[in-house]
C-alpha cells in the first residue's frame, strides 16, 4: 500500500514565495493530463491573418528573418501588436512615487513574433535551427528597444493556447517594453541579493551545479530543471550554465543549444500532459541594472503548463500549493521518450 506523503512548505530562493506541496491531494504524477488538448483547436483554421499572404491583415512590420526574403517568402515576422496594451505613440512620462495614487501616460512597446508562415506548425515541429532563429529575433528588438532610455525593462513571453491566453492559434510570441521595472522582475532581483549576501553564490548558478533528483536534461550550455519550489505542477526552468544576467546576450551557437533543448522540454510536455495549453516567459535583469547588481542576477526560462486553477488561498496569499513534488515531476519528465 503506498504511503500518503505529509504536506510541506518550500521556499523559492529566486522569487522569495512559499510553496505548499500537498501530495496526497493529488492523483499519480504520471496521471497528470491536460482536459483541452490544443492541438484540436489549430487544426480547426487553416489560415490567419499570420500565414504567409496575409500580411496585409496585419499591423505595420518591424522587420523579418531572413531580411531579404520576399513579401510571402519569410520564416519569422516582428510585427506591431493590432491591439497593444500599451502605445508607441504617447510620450514617456517622469515617474514620480509620491505619497499617494501614481497614474503615467500608458507608453510603452507590444510587439507580436510570428514564429513560422505555415499556420499548422508549432514550435515542437520546427527544427532547433529555426527555433532558436525566434530566440535571435527576440534578441534584434530587444536591442532596438534597450536603445531607448525611456524603456527600463523588456517582458518576452509566449501563451500556447486559448486558456493561456492565446488569442490567435498561429504560432507566436510577444515581447513588451516598459517604462518601468515591474513588481515581480523587483521582488526576484531582490530575493536573488538576499540569497548572494547570504551565501556568496548566485542562486541560478547555485542551482546549475547542484540539481540532483530536479534535473530532466542538460546540453552543452543550458540545463532543464524542475525548480525546488515550483509554483504549477511539472513548471519547467531552463538556464544558462554560465552566469549571465541579460538574455540578450545569447549568440548564435548558444541559440541554437537552446532551440534544441526548449524544443525538447515542449515535446515532453506535449506527449506527458496531452498538449496543454502553456506559457513561457523569459525572466532577464532590467536594463539598467546597477553593476553591483551583476553578480546575483542571471537570466532564464520559465515554462508553465496550465494544468490547474488559481482559487482564492493563492490569491490572496501569494502561496501556492502544488500537488506534485518536483522530483517526481522531474523523474517522469525525464523518463519521456521524445522522437529525434
Amino acid at each position: 500500500m503506498e504511503t500518503t506523503r505529509s504536506p510541506e512548505f518550500r521556499k523559492d530562493a529566486v522569487h522569495n514565495r512559499w510553496v505548499i506541496f500537498s501530495p496526497a491531494r493529488a492523483r499519480r504524477p504520471s496521471d497528470f493530463k491536460s482536459k483541452t488538448d490544443t492541438s484540436s483547436n489549430a487544426k480547426a483554421q487553416s489560415e490567419c491573418p499570420f500565414c504567409a499572404g496575409h500580411e496585409h491583415e496585419c499591423a505595420p512590420e518591424i522587420f523579418r528573418f531572413p531580411p531579404q526574403a520576399s513579401a510571402t517568402d519569410w520564416k519569422i515576422r516582428v510585427i506591431q501588436n493590432l491591439y497593444p496594451a500599451l502605445s508607441r505613440e504617447l510620450e514617456p512620462s517622469t515617474i514620480e512615487c509620491g505619497g499617494g495614487p501614481v497614474t503615467v501616460t500608458g507608453f510603452g512597446f507590444h510587439d507580436v513574433v510570428i514564429e513560422s508562415p505555415a499556420h499548422p506548425l508549432h514550435l515542437t515541429d520546427l527544427p532547433p535551427a529555426q527555433v532558436a532563429d525566434v530566440f535571435l529575433a527576440y534578441k534584434k528588438r530587444i536591442d532596438q528597444l534597450r536603445a531607448l532610455d525611456s524603456i527600463k525593462y523588456i517582458q518576452v513571453f509566449k501563451n500556447h493556447g486559448a486558456t493561456a491566453g492565446a488569442s490567435m492559434s498561429h504560432s507566436h510570441s510577444q515581447i513588451m517594453a516598459l517604462p518601468v521595472v515591474p513588481p515581480t522582475a523587483s521582488a526576484r532581483i531582490q530575493s536573488m541579493k538576499e540569497h548572494f549576501e547570504q551565501t556568496g553564490k548566485c542562486a541560478l548558478c547555485h542551482v546549475t551545479q547542484d540539481h540532483n533528483d530536479l534535473l530532466i536534461n542538460e546540453s552543452k550550455h543550458f540545463i532543464s530543471i524542475v525548480p525546488f519550489a515550483a509554483m504549477f505542477p511539472f513548471e519547467m526552468w531552463i538556464i544558462p550554465r554560465d552566469h549571465s544576467p541579460h538574455f540578450h546576450e545569447l549568440d548564435h551557437d548558444k541559440a541554437i543549444d537552446l532551440g534544441g533543448l526548449l524544443k525538447l522540454m515542449l515535446v515532453k510536455m506535449s506527449l506527458q500532459l496531452n498538449n496543454p495549453p502553456y506559457n513561457f516567459m523569459i525572466h532577464s535583469a532590467p536594463l539598467m541594472i546597477d553593476s553591483t547588481q551583476l553578480p546575483f542576477t542571471h537570466w532564464f526560462i520559465q515554462i508553465v503548463p496550465q494544468l490547474t486553477v488559481m482559487g482564492g488561498f493563492e490569491l490572496g496569499t501569494g502561496c501556492y500549493i502544488n500537488p506534485v513534488l518536483p522530483e517526481d515531476a522531474a523523474k517522469v519528465l525525464r523518463e519521456v521518450s521524445a522522437p529525434n
